[in-house]
């Protein structure tokens, strides 16, 4: 492990009370233990916890957005139960009190066999080892006409912040009576519960301001995660106000008119929107595809033990982007990934054998104030990868009376509060 003595920059730091920003310049002179490429639900836990394991590390985490909007309680936002800033998280407390080095600037081109990240300004930063965490980007080449011009009217919002505020906007100005159409993609793919949560939000916003209105979901899978539950709420919530039509009702969209905000499925059915809400297909953010990390399938092979890249050593690959057995992807799966993640690339930095983890996830789903429902599973690794613990968590039960709904749905905000308090604080 190279220690490098970085006192009087993070007294510095500390003294003006912001972000630490390092220069180009600046930057092009450092060489870290770790970078972390990503500062989401994966790469903040990561690089708090490298300095929580091991103080010594020298950390920088490169982020290029100054504010981070989580995908989780998105929906909430775009369904009128909570502001956009209540999902708004700066990183002034991983460089205050954790003495992380904050590059607010995109990360260009990771160079594995280099071990240096290219900023997009130019300077190279070199690292000892990475733990890569960038999330997803989208084919815009699985649906004809829908490449990113599209977005501006037929908004995803599957990365929160701009998108979320443009699909709650529309819904605002959407005449009452309109249809609001929802394409989810296939599988693999961020947060699986999400559209049918994103419908359950926008129907309860349609209910209580827009009552003639209608939501169409179609969807290209013959299920979906917690189906049933969300069914039974729909029949109860919303009764004859959501439709979904799968696979096999011809839910496939495959093209799409952003001018006419129209769609068309795989046997030639159309329909015309309000509001519509396509969600592409998904892969590893382009960072990883482009250091040669993703297999053809477009996402990254890890050692379910330490994380580490099939592809390239010292080069560990968390969150969305990452082949994790079982575990779903999704922002409390990726938290729980930064952690082991962290603990073997400190471990690997100071002479330690790696250590075999467990994990946890847990997905809450509001499907309207006072409904929720959830499911859990604790995951560990074995000969076999990275598997579900037989007997953990579950589903909500199908029978639960309106408190039990009630609970799970103020669960979900303390479930909320605590995660994103341990990446960011």
């Amino acid at each position: 492990m190279k220690n490098i003595s970085r006192r009087g920059f993070g007294k510095a730091a500390l003294a003006t009370g912001i972000t630490i920003m390092v220069s180009g310049k600046a930057a092009a002179q450092r060489r870290y233990d770790v970078v972390v490429i990503g500062g989401g639900f994966g790469g903040a836990t990561a690089a708090k916890y490298l300095r929580k394991f091991e103080p010594k590390l020298s950390v920088a985490l490169i982020e290029q957005n100054r504010v981070f909007h989580t995908c989780p309680f998105s929906n909430l936002v775009i369904g009128g139960l909570r502001p956009l800033n209540a999902i708004a998280h700066n990183y002034l407390a991983l460089s205050k009190r954790w003495g992380i080095d904050v590059i607010h600037q995109r990360a260009g081109r990771l160079n594995p066999s280099a071990r240096t990240v290219r900023l997009a300004d130019g300077p190279e930063i070199g690292f000892e080892k990475a733990i890569v965490s960038p999330g997803v980007d989208f084919d815009f080449q699985a649906i004809e006409g829908y490449g990113r011009p599209a977005m501006r009217t037929m908004p995803h919002a599957w990365k929160a912040g701009p998108q979320t505020r443009e699909l709650r906007d529309q819904l605002r100005e959407m005449e009452d009576g309109g249809l609001v159409i929802i394409a989810p993609p296939m599988d693999p793919f961020r947060c699986p519960p999400g559209p049918y949560e994103r419908a359950s939000m926008i129907a309860h916003y349609l209910k209580t301001r827009k009552p003639r209105s209608k939501i169409l979901i179609l969807d290209p899978k013959t299920t979906f995660s917690k189906e049933a539950l969300f069914k039974q709420a729909w029949e109860r919530l919303y009764p004859g106000m959501i439709e979904h039509l799968n696979a096999a009702d011809d839910g496939r969209v495959v093209r799409v008119d952003p001018d006419r905000l129209e769609v068309e499925t795989a046997f030639g059915a159309r329909y015309r929107g309000a509001v519509v809400n396509i969600i592409p297909p998904q892969f590893a953010g382009v960072i990883a595809g482009n250091a040669g990390l993703a297999n053809e399938d477009g996402w990254c092979p890890v050692n379910p033990v330490t994380f580490e890249s099939r592809m390239a050593r010292d080069i560990h690959i968390i969150g969305d982007a990452a082949i994790a057995g079982a575990m779903p992807k999704s922002g409390f799966s990726a938290n729980s990934q930064g952690k082991i993640a962290a603990l073997n690339v400190a471990a690997a930095l100071t002479g330690r054998d790696p250590v075999a983890g467990s994990f946890a996830n847990t997905c809450y789903s509001i499907l309207a104030p006072d409904y929720g429902i959830s499911v859990a599973k604790v995951y560990r690794t074995t000969d076999d990868g990275i598997v579900g613990v037989e007997g953990s968590g579950g589903l909500s039960p199908m029978d639960a009376d309106a408190g039990f709904r009630a609970a799970e749905a103020h669960y979900a905000q303390g479930w909320y509060e605590a995660v994103t308090a341990d990446m960011f604080t």
